[in-house]
């Protein structure tokens, strides 16, 4: 093939680069089993090289792609949708726009912090160390080390950043990712004290208390980030408290004891001086796995538990078969044999249409529907019983890869009202703020739903990502997407 000249028009160029991009990636696979063992060990140092280098021409293509979208139609300052005050996101890309890294993250198939980790990784290596990113090229130093470097030193200046980088680029990729930190922070107190507080500073700003799913069946994991000495007296109270218990003559394991304990210091059942705030939480479950005659797992605000544990807490609260919990609500999702909601009911509701039957056959048992959706709405705000379907269809957002609640979510018109879009269960799905002034406001993205809920959305850069309602079943023969990360606040974002 003729080599490409610079001359060469770029049409040409493209459509010779577009042919290279359109092919599937290739790795080389050597026989694994016919191979040495040290001929294994070799491959796997080529291995390890070529993550480095992938690394770096992922940053590469990543900081394109963001030189590609600068901030010129982001919204101005003042105007409706713009960033402002504390619900202003964490600082992105100098010049780039608000939204390239919701972009990079649909493109990535991943989640928006993830995205913006990467893309503040990829301009530190650009801006402050070139030297790393060289090295990650060269496959001589893993992607590891490199952001152990990029996390020290992200909050310097460019110069005393290279000025450290210099000293321990050489040592790096002999060091253990520790002994590489500590020395770094040390040779960046030597330079620039007030880089390593804003370090800390930014690390409590960032600060938050998360919740996801373990390993282990039916539990799950709640962490918090807090300054070292504050987690380490938190950490000592809760041992202490369950040694008394253990002490006491209660025969749990220790770890059990701590877990119990750290959870009535959060809920502090026993205090009755502070006003009662009441936990909500969603349920999922089918009828048949509640009856027993399925193992199907159920939810609890989106996090996995045996069906077992689901009818405890339904038997806890008073709420299978009986009579709405005290202080909260029940609301039935009656759904079709592919998962698709249907109609949603209270139990009230329901008995009211068991007494009252069909009002055509009032005197027989007849196959007529007597639940349907909401009907549409004449104007542009949803209606209650639309929110109450919409809400528990959708779960959570429904943008991708976005996992916040669905109560921290607003029932979005997917074709805008003021373009004719219907206030109908049909074009309505949760966003969160985030991805609703996304939606609304940033330029290029294509949002299509189907009457059952099917979301698709199309980045700018024409990638596509389809998400389905949380109880809805895959077509036969397709992969369901990954679940949503962890739930976190940083895809909220001010009204508008």
């Amino acid at each position: 093939m003729e080599q490409l000249r610079e001359d060469q028009p770029p049409v040409i160029a493209g459509g010779l680069l577009g042919l290279l991009v359109a092919e599937p990636p290739e790795l080389r696979r050597l026989p694994v089993a016919a191979l040495t063992r040290e001929q294994k060990a070799a491959e796997l140092e080529h291995v390890a090289a070529l993550k480095a280098r992938l690394a770096a021409y992922e940053a590469e293509l990543v900081l394109g792609l963001a030189d590609d979208t600068p901030d010129d139609l982001d919204p101005p300052p003042g105007t409706p949708g713009s960033q402002r005050g504390s619900w202003a996101p964490d600082p992105e890309l100098p010049g780039v726009s608000d939204f390239f890294t919701t972009e990079l993250a649909v493109v990535l198939n991943c989640g928006r912090r993830s995205a913006s980790l990467l893309a503040q990784r990829a301009w530190v290596y650009r801006e402050s160390l070139p030297g790393t990113w060289a090295a990650l090229a060269e496959g001589v130093l893993d992607e590891a080390r490199a952001k152990v470097l990029v996390d020290v030193l992200q909050h310097t200046i460019p110069a005393v950043a290279r000025q450290v980088e210099s000293q321990l680029i050489g040592e790096a990729s002999s060091c253990t990712t520790h002994t590489l930190r500590k020395r770094a922070v040390a040779a960046l107190l030597a330079v620039d004290a007030d880089a390593v507080d804003a370090r800390r500073r930014e690390a409590e700003r960032q600060a938050d208390v998360r919740v996801h799913p373990s390993p282990r069946e039916g539990m799950s994991t709640l962490a918090a980030d807090l300054p070292a000495p504050v987690a380490a007296a938190c950490f000592d109270l809760v041992d202490q408290l369950a040694v008394l218990m253990k002490k006491d003559g209660d025969e749990r394991p220790v770890g059990q004891l701590r877990a119990a304990v750290l959870a009535d210091l959060v809920q502090c059942p026993w205090d009755d001086t502070r006003p009662p705030v009441t936990a909500h939480l969603q349920l999922s479950a089918t009828l048949s796995a509640l009856a027993g005659g399925s193992g199907e797992a159920g939810e609890v605000n989106g996090l996995p538990i045996t069906t077992g544990q689901l009818r405890d807490l339904l038997a806890r609260l008073d709420g299978l078969g009986v009579r709405t919990p005290a202080g909260g609500s029940v609301t039935l999702a009656m759904a079709d044999d592919d998962g698709a909601l249907q109609a949603t009911t209270s139990l009230e509701q329901l008995r009211r249409l068991a007494r009252r039957g069909c009002p055509t056959h009032p005197d027989i048992d007849c196959d007529c529907g007597v639940l349907d959706r909401p009907a549409t709405v004449d104007g542009y705000a949803p209606s209650a019983a639309q929110q109450t379907f919409v809400h528990t269809r959708d779960r959570t957002c429904r943008f991708p890869g976005c996992g916040q609640r669905a109560g921290w979510a607003d029932a979005d018109h997917v074709v805008p009202h003021a373009c004719g879009g219907a206030t109908d269960c049909a074009n309505l799905c949760c966003l969160c703020r985030s991805h609703h002034r996304l939606k609304t406001l940033a330029p290029g993205w294509r949002f299509t739903m189907s009457p059952d809920g099917v979301l698709i959305v199309t980045t700018p850069s024409g990638i596509t990502r389809t998400t389905r309602p949380l109880g809805m079943r895959p077509p036969p023969g397709t992969v369901p997407p990954p679940p949503p990360p962890a739930l976190g606040p940083d895809d909220q974002l001010p009204p508008f």
